[in-house]
């Protein structure tokens, strides 16, 4: 028996963080790319190593953190830099996942937050796979309450993944249109399941 993989997945404002943050709550082991990205940009770690190696010892803060306005700035108006920190950090995020996994124990539930799982591909990687969804016009709204500009919202909108694409991903499917506690009910629902799933693994 080993720790269960499940990919979380839903578009913007579809309440992915909402799902996790229950799932969690329920016992589940769950993280994301950017927090394993944060903890490896902390001081004397080899995200903010492999950051000094490639952009120099500028981009790190006094106390040995990465500076993550100096970091932007460098790479994302620069399409060669950005590809050359993807491939340092990149597998790097890749080796955390693996220790999150192997430290969690047999039987264990751990979900990654991955808001791209269906346009990347990434199935694969995962034993079970949830979406938490909404209708178009539900989720813009949030997203505009959220403090998005509502042209913003729609054009992020747009380039994720279609709903039937993520659900055609997925084992397990959240519809979040309703109050909190209907949409805390249908995760613990899922996460029975999954608990099912991992014992079985």
């Amino acid at each position: 028996m080993t720790a269960l993989r499940v990919g979380l997945t839903g578009g913007i404002a579809s309440g992915k963080s909402t799902v996790g943050a229950v799932l969690a709550e329920l016992g589940c082991v769950v993280t994301d790319a950017d927090a394993l990205v944060a903890e490896l940009y902390r001081p004397g770690q080899p995200g903010a190593q492999a950051v000094a190696d490639l952009f120099g010892p500028q981009m790190l803060r006094a106390d040995g953190s990465v500076d993550k306005d100096a970091l932007g700035r460098a790479v994302f108006a620069d399409a060669a830099s950005r590809k050359r920190l993807e491939r340092a950090i990149h597998p790097l995020v890749g080796q955390r996942y693996l220790e999150i996994l192997e430290s969690a124990g047999d039987g264990a539930v751990v979900v990654f937050e991955v808001p791209l799982l269906a346009e990347t591909g990434g199935r694969g990687r995962y034993d079970a796979v949830v979406t938490v969804e909404a209708p178009a016009a539900l989720r813009l709204v949030r997203a505009v309450r959220r403090g998005l500009g509502r042209d913003q919202a729609a054009a992020r909108m747009e380039a994720q993944a279609r709903s039937e694409d993520r659900r055609a991903a997925a084992d397990f499917v959240i519809e979040n249109t309703g109050s909190l506690a209907e949409l805390r009910a249908r995760v613990e629902a899922v996460h029975s399941a999954l608990k099912r799933q991992a014992q079985r693994s």
